[in-house]
């Protein structure tokens, strides 16, 4: 045997080896895939809003003076007409006494023109003296009692400006903080003028904004949906809140209040919620975002987030066919849902997308769908 026949059959074995050592292939694998059913889906959108008490009423130092006294507990309950304050009462008190004795002095004036006055009239009836002085002592008289008038309005403004140095709360709620403490002299900038804050958090509203075309796309939804005139009163729409640890608010709020205008400035537009606080959660200051329902679509083809895949702006999802292949296929996508994505175009109903182990299968591979339900982790949380 010549080398060159020796050659062919050393190939002609090899070959038959490889052959037998060849992998056998592997059956079609279970792989989990998430059947598409249209649903009707509420649409929502998220807006960053600050929150305020239903009511926060400034504590307001209104005459000058020192700080005395403090009467309450900071970050306590008040309720209306609590004493909460005393500024020094003595410069007010003696303006008091000086403006009793100006009263005093005035009636007595008045009692004098009016006693002249009597005296002059039979006088001028019997032509005993001249029309000029009755005159006079009549306009004495009149003088007399605007002035005594006068006394007593500023001797009532004294009284007044004592009883501010009292100052008591003008609501049941909650007070801060004092900006002031005892022996301060308060009532006149750079001092505080407003000492303090008293809120009641029973009810907190919730301020936000939306842009101009966040607004039209709202507003023409609800006039499309309801039939009705946009009031200022947003017609109680009900909304949701998220703090910022992220858990939803168990209470709903309502939509009461639309402001008038566009800012120009910015181009956003004010609204207001109003949400229950029945144990005293939220506290005014706090930054939540406001859950508004601004649309519902019916028979949507959503799909768990998880299914699709995103390359250069083009989106695709791999379903499998009738045939248990896989197939990729490109889609055109909608508005996001919390875990779940709307799908506009591509897919159909009843179409079995792969919703785990997208990095092993490829196009073309068979395989045995399992239809599994899909929970969204974090709207479980919530």
């Amino acid at each position: 045997m010549n080398i060159k026949s020796l050659s062919i059959l050393i190939v002609i074995v090899l070959t038959f080896s490889c052959k037998e050592k060849e992998a056998p292939v592997l059956p079609p694998q279970n792989i989990n895939v998430y059947q598409v059913v249209p649903k009707t889906v509420p649409i929502y959108e998220e807006f960053v809003g600050q929150i305020y008490g239903e009511k926060d009423i400034p504590i307001r130092a209104r005459v000058e003076g020192f700080l005395e006294e403090i009467h309450f507990k900071e970050g306590s309950q008040v309720n209306k007409g609590d004493l909460l304050y005393v500024i020094d009462p003595a410069p007010f008190q003696e303006a008091v006494v000086s403006k009793q004795s100006m009263v005093a002095q005035a009636e007595t004036v008045l009692v004098q023109t009016e006693s002249d006055l009597k005296r002059v009239k039979p006088l001028a009836e019997m032509d005993a003296v001249s029309q000029r002085e009755l005159d006079m002592a009549q306009a004495q008289r009149d003088a007399s009692i605007s002035a005594l008038n006068a006394a007593k309005a500023d001797l009532n403004i004294a009284h007044i400006n004592l009883s501010y140095t009292k100052i008591v709360s003008p609501i049941d709620g909650i007070i801060g903080r004092t900006l002031a403490r005892e022996g301060e002299f308060v009532g006149k900038d750079p001092n505080p003028v407003i000492l303090n804050t008293v809120s009641n958090i029973n009810t907190v509203r919730v301020q936000f904004f939306l842009s101009e075309n966040e607004y039209l796309r709202a507003a023409r939804t609800y006039v499309k949906n309801h039939n009705k005139r946009i009031e200022t009163n947003g017609e109680n729409v009900e909304v949701e809140l998220l703090f910022s640890d992220g858990l939803l608010y168990d209470h709903k709020g309502k939509i009461d209040f639309i402001d008038r205008n566009v800012n120009a400035t910015t181009g956003t537009i004010l609204l207001q919620a109003t949400f229950p606080n029945p144990n005293g959660i939220i506290r005014p200051g706090q930054f939540a975002r406001v859950k508004v329902k601004v649309m519902k679509v019916k028979d949507a083809l959503i799909v768990p987030q998880k299914c699709v895949s995103e390359l250069q702006g083009q989106y695709s999802v791999l379903v499998v066919n009738a045939e248990n292949k896989v197939e990729a296929v490109q889609v055109k996508i909608g508005e996001n849902i919390p875990g779940f994505i709307i799908i506009k175009e591509g897919i159909k109903s009843g179409d079995k997308l792969i919703l785990e182990g997208l990095q092993k299968a490829r196009p073309g591979m068979e395989v045995i769908p399992v239809v599994t339900d899909y929970q969204n982790e974090s709207t479980n949380k919530q």
